[in-house]
């Protein structure tokens, strides 16, 4: 293998710089900051969980980087995606990019697929925008894409209609119209929501043995820090449109470095087993159209004490870890590991 293949191979293969997304209102109202600052990458072959409450725009961020917001969002930054940029892209490179290079898997099934028609007939549309193949050989490929991701009797499955099967097929024809062109890049947005318990570990299952086969990276948007834990990499946290904390999920499960992470963790139902004993972060998200000039956790967080109020910068503090809490190293954060709780210093109301 030559040097510059080694340099290519390590290089990020998704580059978000500055994103912002805001919305504009209607009939007069003020546009919507939802997305502010958005600075994360991507290598080649790597699983990165998304995660944060309901609200703080992990999913309008997946959305985003396939173009796939309407037409009152407004895009700042830059998405590199193979040296295109998807934030500035025209209609045309948008094409070509989506699904054959980045692919998403929907949270619905059954919303995101027609009932209308067959399953096949899906698969093979979206195998059809990017290979003009022969119809023999167009039918092989969704049938043995169908068998990858374990549907039985792929063969016949293939003219069955979306409401044939269970949830689980559906899901699974999801993914196998999400890779039938090959993508280096997979945004899952909450893959396993609508699933129950036995069929989220069959699916989480099946997405990371296709990430390590095919080499390809993979973007989980989640509330389940469980799937996270299990099947990624690195742990990005996002709350009220912004990144507080990124780093390798190993240590940000076991030594969060933001207290809206650590509070996260301790919200998980095993550290809640004693009645009357259940951790959870008072408040809620911040409105778009009220959002803090200064830290947008501050009036949730329990260590905040003068100072806090001021805007935070996400910052370094060590060579793959990023905060945005001036506070991080003076803080000790529990985790995802049952430890005593650390000293809270009084609020500043």
């Amino acid at each position: 293998m030559s040097t510059a293949a080694v340099i290519d191979a390590t290089a990020p293969l998704l580059d978000v710089r500055n994103l912002s997304i805001s919305f504009q209102g209607r009939r007069g109202q003020p546009s919507s900051n939802i997305i502010h600052d958005l600075n994360f990458s991507i290598k080649p072959g790597e699983r990165v969980g998304l995660v944060g409450e309901s609200g703080c725009g992990k999913s309008v961020t997946g959305l985003s980087l396939m173009r796939l917001l309407p037409g009152t969002a407004k895009i700042g930054g830059q998405v590199l995606l193979q040296d295109i940029d998807m934030a500035k892209a025209n209609s045309k490179q948008i094409r070509r990019m989506r699904g054959k290079s980045i692919a998403m898997i929907f949270q619905e099934p059954m919303s995101a697929l027609d009932p209308v028609f067959t399953i096949g007939s899906q698969i093979s549309e979206a195998l059809r925008l990017h290979e003009r193949l022969p119809r023999a050989e167009e039918r092989e490929r969704v049938i043995e894409a169908l068998a990858e991701v374990g549907i039985p009797a792929p063969s016949q499955r293939i003219d069955d209609y979306p409401h044939q099967l269970s949830g689980g097929m559906r899901q699974r024809v999801m993914i196998a119209i999400a890779l039938i062109n090959r993508p280096q890049l997979i945004i899952a947005d909450e893959p396993t929501t609508a699933l129950d318990v036995t069929i989220q570990a069959q699916i989480m299952e099946l997405l990371t043995r296709l990430s390590e086969e095919r080499g390809m990276a993979m973007l989980f948007i989640t509330h389940d820090l469980g799937v996270v834990a299990e099947t990624c990499q690195r742990m990005i946290t996002m709350y009220a449109g912004q990144i507080i904390e990124d780093a390798p999920v190993d240590e940000a499960l076991a030594q969060p470095a933001h207290p809206y992470t650590s509070g996260l963790l301790r919200s998980l139902p095993h550290f809640n087993h004693e009645r009357g004993n259940f951790a959870y972060i008072a408040g809620r998200v911040p409105s778009p159209f009220m959002m803090p000039d200064g830290c947008r956790f501050a009036a949730r967080c329990p260590h905040r004490i003068e100072g806090c109020d001021a805007p935070q910068a996400l910052r370094d503090i060590a060579p793959d870890r990023r905060v945005r809490c001036w506070r991080s190293e003076d803080l000790r954060l529990n985790g995802a590991v049952d430890t005593a709780p650390a000293p809270m210093p009084e609020v500043i109301s």
